[in-house]
């Protein structure tokens, strides 16, 4: 009798956090809403936020990556990088590769493959006035070591330190002070114990949840558009509406059953499937692509985004001009932050056991260096058959979308019949896979009393997964504007915006923690 009123209460304490779910479901599901019955102000809405939010702080959010960059370096370099979360006695659960398969694909979603032939491209060809104030001439040898230089400062370092300081937080505050897993909490060291109670904890932790719900339904979005792009260059089947609810629910479906499955028999087995199949695609580009080129353009695009790296990093769309800056880094630095508190629960959930130099290493520099490497060999693929006219790529995409030139480039590789479709099939794998994680990890910051080796409701997975679907559908279908994905961007803004200042915070905490406060080894 006794056991039972124990399990009794055991379930009990698994209840919703109603200063949580509540306002970010209302927020979520009536953006839905307003998608069906009026979809142009949901779309005119987004893009004033969109317009305000990077034109009045994009130079903190240049400050703040700045100093994100620099704090997570000096930790993973110096004496805090022995501690080991849990305490010395923690054992891992999850082997080496397995976890850096799990952060790799549950943090980058499509971005890679949507971007890594696409955005180079973009830049080269000065596509939508990117190249106006840089003083590089469009379509020149100089413009390629620009364009790759300009997206290994975008998807390297800066981006995974975000992810890397907000996890070691997290992972910090819960498995060695013993606090609750929730963003909430990464903030003790400044507020104290009231920060994780009452109205304070449902700002916080709903802010969080709804940036991560508005960047993932833009991660989403990205995808849906590129698949679909693909189906009507490749297999002549129209876009529109009709062929993005079919995509959408496919995925939908595919992210929202892995999660339902949990981390184990679920997340582990799609990231390191879609891990695997990354390390193939770069294998086979390196041998057929253009070796010395990719070779020679990787190792000047590195040297150029080195000697920019301060101008880059300060400029808050003064100096590079909006098309460039506010576009594409400002608008990556808010979808990034929008996932930042959130993919720090994730991160954390699977780090039990590992140091801090461990985590580093897995979360912040072999990502980027992974980034460099996809970029270095896609980008200068594309960039040199453009150039050289073996492809004209970019006429593809002035006419599809900015999305679009992956999929002539697939078409061109030997055996690209058959890697056209694995590369779909890829896609919406790694959506699946970050959604998978981002969904579960959202159900947990619902829940009270989660710890990292529980699952949170069926039911709650299932509907944050539809509800973030539905946003997706109506962002892609209605609010294509010039780049074709506009509207993703929209959302993106919105939701970094929205955890801005928690970011901000939680940089501060991470200062007090490790060099004010007394660390215990």
């Amino acid at each position: 009798m006794l056991q039972q009123k124990v399990v009794h209460s055991e379930v009990d304490n698994k209840t919703i956090k109603k200063g949580v779910f509540w306002p970010s479901f209302i927020v979520v599901g009536g953006a839905t809403i307003l998608g069906v019955v009026n979809n142009k102000l949901l779309v005119d809405i987004a893009s004033k936020f969109f317009d305000w939010s990077l034109s009045s702080f994009g130079w903190l959010y240049q400050i703040i990556s700045i100093v994100a960059l620099l704090l997570v370096g000096i930790i993973t370099f110096s004496k805090f990088g022995k501690i080991r979360f849990g305490g010395s006695d923690a054992k891992p659960k999850y082997a080496f590769m397995t976890w850096f398969a799990m952060a790799l694909t549950g943090g980058i979603a499509t971005g890679i493959v949507v971007w890594g032939v696409n955005e180079p491209l973009i830049y080269f060809a000065n596509l939508y006035g990117e190249m106006e104030k840089t003083g590089v001439a469009a379509g020149s040898p100089m413009a390629a070591v620009f364009a790759l230089g300009r997206v290994f400062y975008n998807w390297t370092f800066i981006p995974y330190a975000m992810y890397s300081l907000c996890g070691l937080v997290i992972a910090y505050m819960y498995f060695n002070k013993k606090k609750e897993l929730s963003v909430s909490a990464s903030l003790i060291p400044l507020f104290g114990e009231k920060v994780t109670k009452g109205i304070w904890l449902s700002i916080i932790d709903t802010l969080s949840l709804l940036a991560i719900a508005l960047g993932l339904a833009a991660s989403l979005g990205v995808g849906l558009t590129l698949v679909s792009s693909g189906l009507e260059i490749i297999y002549g089947i129209q876009q529109g509406p009709v062929v993005i609810i079919i995509l959408g629910l496919v995925i939908t479906a595919t992210y929202t059953i892995a999660s339902v499955l949990g981390i184990d028999k679920g997340i582990k087995w799609l990231a390191n499937f879609n891990a695997k199949i990354f390390y193939i695609l770069l294998g086979l580009l390196l041998v057929v692509g253009p070796t010395l080129y990719i070779l020679r353009t990787t190792t000047s695009g590195m040297a150029y985004w080195l000697q920019n790296f301060w101008i880059w990093g300060l400029d808050p769309a003064d100096i590079g001009g909006d098309a460039l800056v506010k576009w594409w880094t400002l608008y990556d630095w808010a979808i990034w932050i929008a996932y930042a508190p959130l993919m720090g629960i994730f991160l954390a959930m699977i780090s039990y056991g590992r140091t801090i130099r461990e985590f580093m290493i897995i979360n912040w520099i072999m990502p980027s260096v992974f980034g460099v490497i996809w970029f270095g060999i896609w980008g200068s693929t594309a960039l040199q058959w453009q150039a050289s006219g073996a492809l004209d790529l970019v006429s593809t995409m002035k006419t599809n979308g900015a999305v679009a030139g992956l999929w002539p480039f697939l078409a061109n590789l030997p055996l690209g019949i058959i890697i056209i479709p694995v590369v779909m099939i890829t896609l919406i794998i790694s959506f699946s896979t970050a959604a998978d994680a981002m969904t579960t990890t959202i159900s947990v910051m619902c829940t009270r009393n989660m710890k990292h080796d529980e699952e949170p409701k069926t039911w709650m997975k299932l509907l944050w997964g539809l509800s973030i679907g539905a946003i997706a559908f109506f962002m892609v279908a209605y609010a294509g504007g010039q780049q074709g994905v506009d509207g993703i961007k929209f959302l993106s803004a919105a939701g970094g915006a929205m955890v801005l200042f928690i970011f901000v915070l939680q940089i501060a905490s991470c200062i007090k923690m490790f060099f004010i406060d007394k660390i215990e080894y």
